[in-house]
């Protein structure tokens, strides 16, 4: 197919079956001094095979055979090839929102495997069908807490991820909720618990405590969820990094669980689409935000899912809404729900025993700047040069190097995040680590 005429005979042609003499007639009725007067500054048209090849060459440019050792918040691991053979299936590709459950059996069934398994990872008794994201899931978990408590005031830790504090922020300031920050320790990396204690009363609604938290950090949450219930408040528990959920024991005290599925097959994306999600005691469920499929038994008696405990009207009516977010990434949580089909209880808790042997040696070879226990993050010094010119000497040797942390804590402006997974190589972590000492 031609989009344009090739030759002078084509365009009298086309132009004669318009019914004008030339080009210029075509635009008649736009005034002159609103014309260009030129021809726009393109190359020629290309045929289907050349832009394949186009982009072929410009993929091969954008950092392809490169080591990564950025994370904070947005991983790299590998993605199991079945996952984008089960939601590559016409079933699974539409936008269809599966309110009838008489033909969304299939949708709704894997939605319903999806809030078990989250249940299963986090230890709570219901999650929803997921949400847009973890950044949106912590905001969403704290109007929950203020509903659940009648209270309108968050505590939060400094070490809850910058950019998920920035959201709730953002949210906090129409939904009459008054939030405060509370500070980290600056040997171990963990929330300043002393400085909790201080600024807990009467009028919290929740405590909200990331772990492992945004440097990496493990956070003694049984003490945080102390703390917040000997004042009334609720423990919101946030995680960005999903595979720490195979090795790290739940916490028995917290409230409420919410945060970022990206690490379970869902590439990274230049940020997003993501899947968030909240999980909750049984107690609390009525206060879920978005959906919640159940399993019933239809009119033969044979199992059957349906959405349950909220209607439609629950969603699209903004004065009687437990929220105003009417969808969820169901595509995007049924990769990550693939990927733990595949890996199974075992296999991912393998996966993160390796994230975690990787995470150790890379950090055995710097200074670390915290003495906390962490999982594959951690903070490290850059020494003598700064974060951004470590990073550009990487660069030249093909490694993208970790998050300079200065633009966030303007205090550790000497030092950058740095990320170990499954994917990252011992030689690339050698390298990584004399640049450092360098």
């Amino acid at each position: 197919m031609r989009y344009l005429p090739k030759s002078d005979t084509e365009r009298r042609e086309m132009l004669n079956a318009c019914g004008v003499q030339k080009m210029e007639d075509l635009f008649a009725s736009i005034p002159s001094e609103l014309r260009l007067g030129r021809s726009l500054n393109l190359p020629p048209g290309l045929s289907e095979y050349e832009i394949a090849g186009y982009f072929k060459d410009r993929a091969a440019d954008a950092a392809v055979g490169y080591a990564c050792f950025l994370g904070a918040g947005s991983y790299l691991h590998y993605r199991p090839v079945m996952v984008d053979t089960v939601v590559s299936r016409g079933e699974f590709l539409t936008s269809y929102t599966p309110y009838q459950a008489e033909i969304s059996q299939g949708t709704l069934t894997s939605i319903f495997e999806f809030q078990t398994m989250l249940c299963q990872l986090t230890g709570m008794d219901v999650a929803n069908a997921s949400m847009y994201d973890g950044s949106t899931s912590v905001p969403e978990a704290a109007m929950m807490a203020s509903r659940i408590t009648g209270r309108d005031r968050v505590l939060v830790s400094r070490t809850v991820h910058p950019e998920y504090r920035e959201v709730l922020r953002t949210y906090a300031a129409n939904q009459r909720l008054t939030i405060e920050e509370f500070g980290y320790d600056p040997e171990t990396g963990a929330s300043a618990l002393e400085d909790l204690a201080g600024k807990l009363d009467s009028s919290c609604a929740a405590v909200v405590v990331q772990s492992p938290n945004f440097f990496g950090v493990v956070e003694d949450l049984n003490r945080c969820a102390d703390l917040a219930h000997s004042n009334g408040a609720l423990l919101i528990h946030i995680f960005t990094e999903a595979v720490s959920l195979g090795l790290l024991q739940p916490c028995a005290g917290a409230d409420i669980a919410a945060g970022e599925l990206q690490s379970f097959a869902i590439s990274p994306s230049f940020g997003g689409p993501y899947a968030g999600v909240i999980a909750t005691r049984e107690r609390y469920m009525r206060q879920l935000p978005g959906r919640l499929a159940g399993e019933t038994k239809d009119s033969r008696g044979n199992r059957a899912f349906c959405l349950t405990l909220a209607t439609r009207e629950q969603h699209i009516r903004r004065e009687k809404a437990t929220s105003n977010i009417c969808t969820n990434q169901a595509l995007v949580a049924l990769m990550a729900t693939v990927f733990m089909a595949v890996y199974g209880k075992q296999g991912l808790r393998e996966l993160a025993e390796q994230n975690l042997a990787k995470a150790h040696y890379l950090a055995s070879r710097t200074k670390r700047r915290f003495s906390g226990p962490f999982f594959n993050e951690f903070v490290v010094r850059a020494g003598a040069r700064s974060p951004e010119e470590v990073n550009q000497s990487l660069l030249e040797r093909k490694i993208i190097g970790g998050l300079p942390l200065g633009r966030f804590y303007p205090e550790l402006g000497d030092s950058m995040l740095l990320c170990a997974t499954e994917m990252s190589r011992r030689e690339d972590m050698d390298v990584l680590a004399e640049a450092l000492a360098q």
